[in-house]
């Protein structure tokens, strides 16, 4: 793909996240164009349909999500590390509801957005946790997917983003050791 294709592409994706998240199921393809900067035309040699839009969108967030977590292991402390990477969880769970319509469609017909993406989630979550074990900062006793599961609830149950800060906050101070409460 040519250099310029591929800044368009990547620029229609992220017009597409900000879309989908804010707007949802009314997102229009021809303002996620208009966003980006592209005309329509070239939304659509990147993206045929609105189905192949949204599921690389879908496929894009996975993919920065569970690449965020070797990052922030370098750049910052293991626990902090985490802490940031469950805020990114709950970003990408916006985006998720707000692509619900389009996603739950896309696997009707016959699409498959979501293979293999819990289990790139879960490896994550287990570098970032094993990580903070090896330092002595996290927990080593807990479960990925048990973790896993507990920041998806706090995406869904929380009302605000304050509150989900909050008890993301609660959850972290379940998995720090007794040592760095």
């Amino acid at each position: 793909m040519r250099a310029d294709a591929r800044r368009n592409r990547e620029r229609v994706l992220a017009a597409a996240v900000r879309a989908f998240s804010q707007q949802g199921p009314d997102a229009t393809l021809e303002a996620i164009a208009k966003d980006a900067g592209v005309g329509i035309g070239t939304l659509y040699r990147h993206f045929p349909t609105r189905e192949a839009l949204v599921e690389a969108v879908y496929r894009n967030e996975v993919t920065r999500l569970c690449g965020a977590a070797s990052d922030l292991l370098t750049q910052l402390p293991t626990d902090r590390a985490l802490r940031v990477w469950m805020d990114r969880f709950v970003d990408y769970m916006t985006t998720k509801r707000g692509m619900g319509d389009a996603l739950r469609a896309l696997a009707a017909s016959g699409g498959h957005p979501f293979a293999a993406s819990r289990e790139r989630m879960v490896e994550a979550l287990s570098s970032l946790l094993g990580a903070g074990a090896t330092a002595g900062t996290l927990r080593g006793d807990v479960e990925p997917a048990d973790v896993l599961a507990s920041i998806s609830g706090i995406g869904l149950a929380a009302a605000e983003p304050a509150q989900a800060a909050r008890m993301l906050d609660l959850l972290m101070d379940g998995l720090r050791t007794s040592a760095h409460s």
